[in-house]
């Protein structure tokens, strides 16, 4: 939960966390994921009663574990869903209450109105097997032998993630340099381990309690998979001494 109700205390005096913060702790706690925090940015944010930290008796802020996870919501339905905070600000509440809250909508302009559009989840992107045969431009033996190595993985009977007709086209590529399906398993083992390192940096993200915690954790994850795909690439060159262009 990201506040108990205790009839009108506010968000941070109503939390069971004893370990209190001053702002500019939450300021350097917040920064990572919104590098554009300011501390006037979270004073306006309680201004407007979307966090209400505890007051020391001369007046200093001091905010709890979970001040810092709501204003972590509200920045990101800000950032993800241009939500106006009158709207971030009844969903919270509707959570807190253990109402269902449905995920957040979108706002847009109309014919000169703001108006509010639910969100829309993507659709997984899939490609089936003959699809993806002519993708890669490759044939049937092709496909079965890699599928053998684990270099390719159907998600069901026929149907693939769309990803695999890159790995496909990738695999074909390295072969005509004489590099054989057999000798990309290593390649394969390092993926996975690198996976599972992500994996285990969001696994908190993925168990917790608050929908919209988890559905960031899903953004942590490309974020992630992108700084690993990088190194990778950046160890590789410097261990051949080349710089791809």
């Amino acid at each position: 939960m990201l506040k108990t109700p205790s009839g009108g205390a506010g968000h941070g005096a109503a939390a069971t966390d004893s370990r209190l913060m001053s702002i500019g702790t939450v300021l350097n706690e917040l920064r990572d994921e919104f590098p554009d925090i300011t501390i006037s940015k979270i004073r306006f944010l309680e201004s407007e009663g979307l966090v209400e930290p505890q007051r020391t008796p001369s007046g200093y802020r001091k905010f709890s574990a979970q001040d810092i996870e709501r204003l972590g919501h509200v920045l990101r339905m800000q950032r993800d869903h241009y939500l106006p905070l009158k709207v971030i600000r009844e969903h919270l509440d509707a959570m807190e209450r253990g109402e269902a809250a449905p995920l957040p909508t979108v706002c847009r302009q109309r014919d000169g109105e703001t108006v509010l559009e639910p969100v829309e989840e993507p659709a997984p992107a899939r490609i089936r097997r003959a699809e993806l045969l002519v993708a890669a431009g490759i044939g049937e033996q092709e496909l079965k032998e890699w599928e053998s190595y684990g270099l390719i993985t159907a998600l069901s009977e026929g149907v693939y993630d769309a990803e695999a007709a890159t790995v496909a086209s990738l695999v074909a590529e390295l072969g005509r340099f004489g590099i054989e399906p057999r000798h990309l398993r290593v390649m394969k083992a390092a993926a996975e381990r690198e996976a599972g390192l992500v994996d285990q940096v969001v696994a908190p993200l993925k168990r917790h309690r608050n929908p919209q915690t988890r559905a960031h954790a899903e953004a942590r994850a490309k974020e992630l998979a992108g700084l690993t795909v990088k190194l990778h690439a950046a160890l590789v060159q410097t261990a051949l001494g080349v710089r791809l262009p």
